[in-house]
């Protein structure tokens, strides 16, 4: 009797398994995805994003930056830091070192002398630096060490210094000029003297009274403010040309933003730093809106009769030093003036 023949077996129909499959039987959860690489990978396309959003906005930033440079002819980063930079060391001398502050006159005032005699210069005139920078740091010091009086005498005596210096370097020199054309030499020697020294000293004189420093960050605050709104809203609205033969580029849109801006930070800075009743903010930022015109003004009518653009290079993103400081130096008369005028209306706590 023959054995029965076995029944088939089950895995003879199954094809053997390959080593991949028989790896993946063995590790099932090997194609799920490493919880830390998943990270890893979301983590990379974030930062890709993110990088590409800041290329994105760096790039719109600086297509806007080349219309207002087109427009302006400054490079608006530049300036904006530059002008922070000042305005902090300003404010540091004025509150915690005044000496600073002083050092801070001195410097611009040499770099104002050098700045304007050059530009002088090159239009014809005949300047003398050497007595000019003499001469104006002795009158900027005797705005803090002389008394009032004895400032306006030293004022004169420079002016006449650099007259007679100026005669008697014509009466050696070689080269002959015109008596009109000496004569404009002369003058223009003592206006470069009240200009830059005189302006300068007086803010010194400010400096002495009781919390001048208050009266000369405020009546700055306002100058700089003015100026600003002038920029923002003569860049966003400018459409009629205020003076277009001086300054083809301010608007009246331009100053009706200057008047706003100046009149809210005479009133603000006065109350809130001067101790002052509100409507004096109003005169004060109304005289500080005035003379800043009329000094930016005049100085753009000084640079277009001796074909500049800029006093000098000095100060990249606006400059030179007179650029910044030509609506300045004429406010402080009337900032000197109104603190004599209103300091017996500041209201004590």
């Amino acid at each position: 009797m023959t054995d029965a023949p076995d029944a088939p077996s089950g895995d003879d129909d199954v094809p053997p398994l390959t080593r991949r499959d028989a790896g993946a039987r063995q590790d099932p959860g090997s194609d799920a995805q490493d919880p830390s690489q998943a990270f890893q990978e979301h983590m990379r396309a974030m930062r890709t994003g993110v990088e590409s959003q800041m290329a994105h906005a760096r790039a719109e930033f600086d297509q806007a930056n080349e219309r207002i440079k087109e427009r302006t002819g400054r490079d608006l980063i530049v300036a904006i830091l530059i002008g922070i930079a000042i305005g902090g060391v300003l404010l540091l001398s004025l509150v915690l070192l005044k000496w600073i502050f002083i050092l801070f006159a001195l410097v611009a005032t040499l770099f104002g002398i050098l700045e304007i005699s050059r530009a002088l210069t090159v239009a014809g005139r005949r300047i003398d630096v050497a007595p000019q920078v003499g001469v104006g740091v002795v009158l900027v010091l005797s705005g803090l060490f002389a008394d009032l009086w004895f400032h306006w005498v030293v004022t004169f005596v420079a002016v006449v210094v650099i007259a007679v210096w100026r005669l008697i370097a014509q009466m050696v020199a070689v080269e002959q000029r015109s008596p009109s054309d000496v004569l404009a030499d002369v003058l223009t020697g003592g206006f470069v003297q009240l200009y830059v020294p005189f302006f300068a000293s007086l803010s010194l004189v400010l400096l002495r009274q009781d919390g001048g420093e208050w009266w000369i960050i405020t009546f700055i605050l306002i100058a700089v403010v003015a100026d600003t709104g002038a920029y923002i809203s003569g860049l966003t609205f400018g459409r009629h040309p205020m003076a277009p033969r001086i300054s083809p580029k301010k608007t009246w849109e331009g100053f009706a933003g200057a008047a706003v801006a100046a009149l809210v930070a005479g009133v603000l800075a006065s109350m809130f730093l001067l101790g002052l009743p509100w409507w004096t903010g109003l005169v004060f930022g109304a005289a500080i809106l005035a003379t800043a015109t009329a000094g930016d003004l005049g100085e753009s009518m000084i640079k277009r009769d001796m074909g500049i653009k800029d006093m000098s290079s000095w100060l990249p993103g606006h400059g030179g030093v007179l650029d910044r400081l030509d609506s300045i130096l004429p406010s402080v008369t009337v900032a000197l003036a109104l603190s004599y005028l209103f300091t017996p209306l500041v209201v004590t706590p």
